[in-house]
């Protein structure tokens, strides 16, 4: 039986949009193709939060952008990581395994169980 698919966390989908892009250049489609494969069917993006955060991570400069001919010959906009980008995707993803231990050291104490 498929895993039931499952909406973002709140706040992470700018991450995961770093991390895929971060793997080389890539269209809006296939970035929220990409990462519904790689979370095993689990995560969904939909259009309506994929492109205004892909607008916002470009307008902060964290994202560049370039009209190619996608694998279909028509123009997709196809986004790239700039350094600022890097840099952001580096301290989020520390920010994200702090956060993840902690929840998880709660989760492995909750109701009165002890490590």
């Amino acid at each position: 039986m498929p895993a039931a698919k499952s909406d973002l966390p709140q706040g992470t989908l700018d991450l995961l949009i770093l991390k895929v892009v971060n793997l080389g250049p890539i269209h809006g489609y296939a970035i929220a193709q990409r990462i519904q494969q790689i979370s095993r069917e689990v995560l969904t993006v939909q259009q309506g939060s994929l492109y205004p955060a892909l607008h916002r991570l470009e307008n902060r400069g964290l994202l560049a952008a370039e009209w190619k001919p996608s694998d279909t010959g028509r123009d997709a906009k196809f986004y790239r990581l700039t350094a600022k980008g890097r840099a952001q995707l580096k301290s989020e993803t520390a920010d994200w395994a702090r956060l993840t231990e902690a929840i998880g050291l709660i989760l492995a104490t909750a109701g009165g169980e002890t490590l």
